[in-house]
């Protein structure tokens, strides 16, 4: 079992497999784009599940994929099916804006994917056109529906919760009634601003701000008015045993007779460093121990120059170092895209 030097055990392994996105979403990166990384900075597949072997010889037991968009990465099904294969992993997940999964669910779920969490923040045509720069809802909702054709338990909507967008919250909710689809509120962070770290950071989006972060408790507060007015009853806490298998920090609810939850991530107004079980890879293979500190470790060059046993001894390594928490701090130097999230 790993464990930092504060006792937390450290069990789940992000990792970026792609700085690549298919869509421009505003608070990912700027109306510009980015610059891609050349290939030759980006770890092959090869590279990964070498790195991803080791981690889990330290003890690692979950994983999860994350770009960019990962499904625009040429292989990744293959690749998918080699981590399962060599690394004994105890799940594999992944992350995505679920446009590429109408052609791909099928594929990934026979390689042994098992879990997916599908970016959202809005249910309305426009807006998710406005957020995405030029996306198409549809596509999404369509890669939906092809997640829960292909068999993935359980699949979750992860909603960035902005204040100045306008986003039907209650709508997102009235999805848990019929299905299980296990709904996500997240505060929104400003990561990779202009400003990274001061009170004024901006987001890669449009001029967002910490300003525009809004309160899970404000969430919670609103569904729970909002799903009262709609007759939908009242929000209850749902228990460890009652919520969906996760890996990370959310609180779970849910409205009388529905099939879902809905939950909340909070790390501004309730930070759960304490409960932080993760370490990232991103794509052009830097090992971060916080998404909030622009500290990195080069595993670029021990998986190209080291033997295994320097691998290893790089996770442990992170694991020495791994902060308390991120002192508050907001905003980082990178962008999320080129961080994987």
């Amino acid at each position: 079992m790993a464990t930092d030097s504060f006792g937390r055990r450290i069990d789940y392994l992000r990792i970026s497999v792609t700085d690549r996105c298919n869509l421009r979403c505003v608070y990912c990166m700027p109306p510009e784009g980015v610059e891609w990384k050349p290939q030759a900075d980006i770890l092959t597949f090869e590279e990964i599940e070498r790195f991803a072997a080791s981690a889990v010889h330290e003890g690692i037991s979950k994983i999860r994929l994350t770009g960019g968009e990962p499904l625009v990465r040429k292989g990744i099904v293959d690749h998918i099916r080699r981590l399962r294969e060599m690394t004994g992993i105890e799940a594999i997940a992944l992350t995505t804006n679920a446009t590429l999964l109408p052609r791909m669910a099928g594929e990934l779920a026979a390689a042994g994917l098992t879990r997916v969490n599908i970016s959202l923040d809005t249910l309305d045509p426009d807006v998710y056109a406005s957020v995405t720069r030029g996306g198409k809802l549809a596509d999404a909702l369509a890669g939906l529906e092809a997640a829960f054709e292909a068999g993935f338990d359980p699949i979750k909507i992860n909603v960035v919760v902005v204040r100045r967008l306008d986003q039907d919250l209650l709508g997102f909710a009235k999805m848990t009634f019929d299905r299980p689809i296990h709904v996500r509120f997240i505060e929104y962070m400003p990561v990779g601003g202009d400003d990274a770290g001061g009170s004024g950071c901006t987001s890669e989006a449009g001029g967002w701000t910490v300003e525009d972060t809004v309160p899970t408790d404000e969430i919670l507060q609103r569904l729970m008015t909002e799903g009262a007015a709609a007759g939908l009853g009242t929000l209850e806490a749902v228990s460890v045993d009652g919520a969906p298998g996760g890996w990370g920090p959310a609180r779970y609810y849910r409205f009388p007779g529905a099939a879902g939850t809905i939950g909340v991530i909070s790390p501004l107004s309730h930070h759960f460093c304490a409960e932080c079980n993760r370490l990232r890879l991103t794509a052009d293979g830097r090992l971060r121990t916080c998404l909030f500190s622009d500290d990195e470790l080069d595993a670029t060059a021990v998986l190209r120059e080291g033997s295994d046993e320097d691998v290893r001894a790089l996770i442990r390594h992170a694991l020495a170092i791994k902060p308390e928490n991120h002192d508050m701090r907001i905003g980082t130097l990178r962008r999320m895209s080129q961080i994987g999230g």
